[in-house]
């Protein structure tokens, strides 16, 4: 396998840690000098990991960040696989080991939807909830689950502790791959990617869309449009005036389009 420290916290001990599994591991961006953390490397930056893996005819590749709390994967073709299709593999692996408490797991709001149609037919449920690792765990508390993340590659195993860990990571996932006897590429196929778009407009002011007929007439046509093959997030930015809709769907022209009409609208009365 390949491991990339992204040059920061995992360096001193992600090496050493798989090669006492018996990994022939081969590290990358293992070099910090106080200024080249998640510099061109790491979970953010996977791409030379991906040529690396290809190069050297790796099985897999794992990328950690720079405070080694995310992990994203690469398969042996070197294609990404990000932490929807970890907590896809992960959730299927912990049910069948009837561990996987309360039979549902919990993912944000820009989680594909094609994760919540993986999980439907196995009988598990996706509980969504706001951006950041701070409201995965939450959700699992409040609820007592076993498993949630973000499609970034944080990953949160409560069965060992509330926060994310890239190395925890990583090692459910090799684990996943030793005990279905299935490369990762192939575990990540289970998981369907509906394609995405996300379309930012500048606001005047952020006011209640419901208060305001022509934009929820907009939001209300999209959603009828995309119910049960799709889905609508209409939200504010948090820390800019700008409002952001993001739709995902069967096809990108379609959504793309469906995802402008509202753009055209908000831009018409709130731009």
């Amino acid at each position: 396998m390949a491991v990339d420290c992204a040059n920061g916290a995992t360096t001193s001990v992600a090496a050493r840690l798989f090669a006492s599994l018996g990994l022939d591991a081969i590290v990358m961006a293992n070099e910090p000098d106080g200024r080249n953390i998640n510099l061109d490397c790491g979970s953010t930056h996977p791409e030379r990991l991906a040529r690396l893996v290809v190069e050297r005819g790796c099985q897999l590749g794992v990328a950690f960040d720079g405070d080694g709390d995310r992990a994203i994967f690469v398969d042996h073709r070197g294609d990404i696989v990000n932490g929807d299709a970890v907590l896809l593999m992960c959730a299927r692996q912990l049910l069948r080991e009837d561990r996987l408490k309360g039979h549902a797991i919990v993912a944000t709001v820009m989680s594909n939807i094609g994760l919540e149609l993986a999980l439907t037919p196995l009988g598990i449920g996706l509980v969504r909830c706001a951006v950041g690792d701070k409201y995965v765990m939450e959700a699992m508390l409040e609820r007592g689950l076993s498993l949630g993340g973000e499609q970034s590659g944080h990953i949160i195993f409560s069965e060992y502790l509330f926060t994310g860990d890239g190395l925890c990571t990583a090692l459910n996932v090799l684990r996943t791959v030793a005990l279905t006897g299935r490369t990762l590429a192939d575990l990540a196929s289970d998981l369907t990617t509906l394609p995405q778009v996300l379309l930012n407009v500048r606001v005047r002011q952020k006011i209640d869309l419901q208060e305001v007929p022509p934009v929820a007439s907009a939001i209300a046509r999209v959603e009828a449009r995309v119910a049960g093959q799709g889905r609508l997030l209409v939200r504010y930015s948090g820390t800019e005036p700008l409002l952001r809709v993001m739709l995902e769907g069967r096809r990108e022209d379609e959504i793309r389009a469906w995802a402008q009409e509202i753009v055209d609208v908000v831009k018409e009365h709130l731009g």
